[in-house]
């Protein structure tokens, strides 16, 4: 812990996990030199690359941390008076500006494409790109129950997550045996609140302190647990999609996920009795504070950048045919995509900070929740339909229209008096 009580193992997780997902995007597609010009080509993994898939995904970190976080917020709040109006419109405003910029900017782009060219390929373009919006819809909603979250923690220690583990096999056991893998997103609402619930345990003291055999404990179980799933009972070999196997065990989400989630636990808490990151120089505690606090922007940015990045790579082999193998390799569109995330998210950051609404001196829970609802209401439509403004999508305007109500909801939410000044 630094001096400011900030755990830097979890902010270095937290930083790993948005370079790790940068650097696997850009493997998912290799760009080729044809006859017809530039072309993407899905990339289908060896196998022999399957269990990397599972060290190196890191999503179920991103839960951990959160409920971590949350955790610290919500006894903060409770020490201090708090009211659950300020929890939802300080947590929720943090996502206004982030949302707003990047929605309103693929709604422009998309809907100019779409009012121009062809819309049906404008909209399934758009929709691809939003699929990253899960993340967000589901972060939403776990927002909201987290002081539930947290309380029932408290009160019934590991219940909750047995029940909700519970849960998600069942889901998983009647998406396969009807083979129908769209089942499986029941499991956003069961397998991802479990990782959070991890998240809160971890803060509590769980694999932290005690025996160090528990977190030992916790590795093997959480690795024993996905192999048993995999080859045991026929789930996906792999932690995400590839060309040759679209669904595997991410998106939707598996109850293998909070498998691996507790092996993750079982390592962070490893890495933090150490002691090996409980001091880190002052800048690099700077660092991964700026990173944290831009880390919705990267998350929501990586893809336009690695397309960015992608086509300024295509045209200099274009210009120089004999470097297209090394300039369209992994090897250096992985880098370019992260210096081109460095160039852009931090300027794009300015202009979101600018959006994001000031706490005043009291808040509006009515208004609160209904601002959290219209948002994770919009967010679900934008990830699911996309973001085309056109009168032959209505479920695509409809979502953008509403994550901007959403928006304008939880300024008037997070400063009830100016609100109240207007009226």
């Amino acid at each position: 812990m630094s001096g400011g009580g900030r755990n830097h193992v979890i902010d270095v997780a937290r930083a790993c996990s948005v370079l790790v997902v940068v650097v696997f995007h850009t493997l998912l597609y290799r760009i080729e030199l044809t006859d017809a010009g530039p072309t993407l080509v899905p990339w289908a993994a060896p196998t022999w690359l399957y269990p990397l898939t599972w060290v190196l995904m890191i999503m179920p970190l991103f839960f951990v941390a959160g409920g971590f976080a949350h955790t610290l917020t919500i006894d903060r709040m409770r020490r201090e008076g708090d009211s659950p109006a300020q929890y939802l419109a300080s947590r929720g405003r943090r996502f206004v500006g982030p949302l707003v910029v990047f929605v309103s900017f693929c709604a422009v782009l998309f809907s100019l494409a779409a009012w121009a060219g062809p819309l049906d390929a404008a909209s399934e373009l758009s929709r691809l790109l939003m699929q990253l919006l899960w993340f967000v819809t589901v972060y939403l909603g776990i927002v909201v129950v987290a002081p539930r979250a947290v309380r029932l923690h408290d009160r019934f220690g590991v219940w909750p997550m047995l029940v909700l583990a519970v849960l998600a096999a069942a889901v998983d056991a009647w998406s396969f045996a009807t083979g129908r893998w769209e089942l499986r997103n029941l499991n956003m609402a069961l397998v991802w609140p479990l990782v959070h619930q991890f998240g809160i345990a971890y803060q509590r003291g769980w694999w932290r302190r005690g025996p160090v055999w528990t977190a030992w404990a916790s590795v093997v179980a959480g690795a024993a647990l996905v192999g048993l799933l995999v080859f045991g009972f026929g789930y996906p070999p792999t932690s995400v999609g590839f060309a040759d196997l679209p669904i595997a065990n991410i998106q939707p989400p598996t109850l293998a996920m909070a498998a691996l989630a507790l092996a993750q636990c079982g390592v962070l808490a490893l890495v933090e009795r150490s002691g090996l990151l409980r001091s880190v120089p002052e800048r690099a505690a700077e660092s991964l504070g700026v990173l944290n606090a831009v880390m919705v922007s990267v998350y929501l940015w990586h893809i336009p950048c690695i397309a960015l990045a992608g086509g300024v790579l295509t045209l200099v082999a274009i210009m120089v045919p004999a470097a297209a193998p090394l300039l369209l390799s992994p090897a250096v569109l992985a880098p370019a995509s992260l210096v081109a995330v460095g160039l852009i998210v931090p300027a794009l950051g300015r202009l979101e900070l600018r959006l994001i609404p000031p706490m005043g001196p009291r808040q509006d829970l009515t208004l609160a929740v209904l601002a959290f609802g219209v948002l994770g209401f919009g967010t679900l439509l934008v990830w699911q339909t996309g973001t085309v403004v056109h009168w032959d999508r209505p479920g695509s305007t409809l979502g953008v229209v509403m994550v901007l109500v959403g928006a304008w909801l939880m300024v008037r939410a997070a400063d009830a008096s100016q609100a109240a000044v207007r009226r």
